[in-house]
């Protein structure tokens, strides 16, 4: 049995070492939170502590929204789900969850706010609850998941997955590496001559996508890519020629298309116009997925998309930000879709619930090619990308979206005790840059997250939150 008390929240504003453009933004700073809450477990106190960060025009890509006004809006969010977990009782974490969702849900709704902002809120009391347990019952998050200590229930999901549970189809132990999947973001410079003498950087960390490969041995690579066909065709043929150059021989690549596009046709034309350029064909015969091509306001939209399954030379596509609801995998499935992609952001159970999914569809139709990715451009320590990494680890995902680390001088910007902590517990994970702050350890393309499985939660250690600004204080601060 557990309660759960009034959590806290705290920020830090990061500011980002180079410009990343996604979509219809470019992030140059981004608030990072993090949330504590206090979790009375079998008649003992505890607390655990999740972290992200705040990206503007991700959960809700309105255009002319301001920034500031999306950034108080994830926090309104966030400020919610902390309200409406407090006093909550539950037999089990995933009870509490699946409660606290559904008020959450019930409260967007009638804010009007996207399903994926308003579980934002949820995921990061998850998240909490999750290291809470974890602690309280002395375990790592993949024997909880094993033992199943949280108490999920397949069944609840989906028909198909009754009497079974997670350890019937994740795998028997976590992955001890994943491989990181560099994104090549829409403003990136390709090599070193591309960043005009003023903007060149001198903190020690590569900086161009030539500079990258060379350094940590990149092995996988996410394309993004606009609806332009005209000005992606001579990026991605540069992009091309520098993988084949100075890549691994057997290299791989998603292309992320970034909700361009709102049509099958669309989509269709663009694609049959981009594999029909000859000397593209040695690159896309490296491609893995497709991710969320579609905008989501018809990503799932059968009056839309109902001939996406007859189309039998689409390539693999997953969705990302569609993946909203516990039906939104199984509507994509219908349609011809062939995954989703984890964020801790949508949902720690949530993404269990999909894995379990898709591993009993793949073992029913092997030639299928159902697929769980691991994403999040710029998840960063010292907390979100530790638990993101437990996560994925746990799920048996080896490709992982990691940028966090090339878009932010690693954690430089915390105080230094919280580095000193994070090196102590997390030498695989991480060593000391040129500089003397932690960045993230990649070798050969990997990274090490031994210490990460084996932690409560990712974590291991307790960061004294305290030390960054309330959520009143900085709210007022900003004002």
């Amino acid at each position: 049995m557990l309660r759960i008390g009034r959590g806290d929240i705290h920020l830090i504003d990061l500011e980002t070492r180079l410009p990343f453009k996604y979509g219809i933004a470019t992030m140059t700073r981004a608030p990072y939170a993090f949330v504590r809450v206090p979790v009375i477990i079998d008649g003992v106190e505890t607390f655990g502590i999740a972290a992200d960060l705040l990206p503007p025009k991700w959960f809700t890509k309105v255009p002319d929204a301001l920034l500031e006004d999306e950034v108080a809006e994830m926090l309104a969010v966030i400020e919610q789900a902390r309200d409406l977990a407090t006093d909550l009782e539950a037999a089990t974490v995933f009870e509490a969850w699946r409660e606290l969702s559904q008020r959450q849900s019930n409260w967007g709704r009638e804010e009007q706010l996207p399903p994926l902002l308003t579980q934002f809120g949820t995921s990061l009391i998850e998240r909490a609850l999750i290291e809470a347990v974890c602690k309280a019952k002395q375990q790592s998050f993949a024997e909880a998941v094993r033992d199943n200590t949280f108490g999920i229930r397949l069944g609840d999901f989906d028909e198909q997955l009754a009497g079974t549970e997670p350890s019937d189809w994740l795998p028997a132990s976590p992955r001890t590496r994943v491989i990181a999947r560099h994104t090549i973001g829409m403003a990136d410079p390709l090599t070193d001559d591309d960043i005009p003498a003023d903007d060149r950087l001198s903190d020690g960390l590569p900086q161009s996508l030539e500079a990258c490969i060379a350094r940590y041995g990149l092995q996988h690579f996410k394309i993004k890519v606009s609806s332009d066909f005209e000005s992606d065709i001579v990026r991605v043929s540069r992009i091309a020629d520098i993988l084949t150059q100075h890549a691994p021989a057997d290299f791989a690549f998603t292309m992320d298309g970034n909700e361009q596009f709102r049509t099958l046709a669309a989509f269709r034309s663009y694609w049959e116009r981009l594999t029909a350029v000859t000397e593209l064909q040695p690159l896309l015969e490296h491609l893995l997925f497709v991710e969320q091509p579609f905008h989501r306001d018809v990503a799932l939209d059968a009056n839309i998309l109902g001939e996406l399954a007859t189309w039998t030379a689409r390539p693999r596509i997953i969705i990302d930000e569609s993946d909203v609801g516990s039906d939104s995998l199984r509507q994509a499935i219908a349609l011809g879709y062939h995954g989703t992609s984890h964020k801790n952001c949508k949902g720690v159970f949530k993404s269990i619930l999909s894995a379990c999914l898709l591993a009993k569809l793949g073992r029913d139709d092997p030639q299928a090619g159902y697929v769980m990715s691991g994403e999040d451009l710029a998840n960063a320590g010292p907390v979100a990308l530790l638990q993101d990494l437990a996560t994925t680890a746990t799920l048996g995902i080896a490709s992982v979206e990691r940028n966090g680390h090339h878009y932010f001088a690693g954690l430089s910007a915390f105080p230094e005790a919280v580095q000193e902590q994070t090196l102590q517990h997390h030498a695989d994970l991480y060593h000391s840059s040129e500089s003397g702050w932690p960045t993230l350890n990649i070798q050969q393309g990997e990274i090490d997250v031994t210490s990460v499985t084996a932690a409560p939660y990712g974590v291991g250690f307790e960061i004294d939150v305290e030390q960054f600004a309330s959520a009143d204080q900085w709210k007022n601060a900003d004002s």
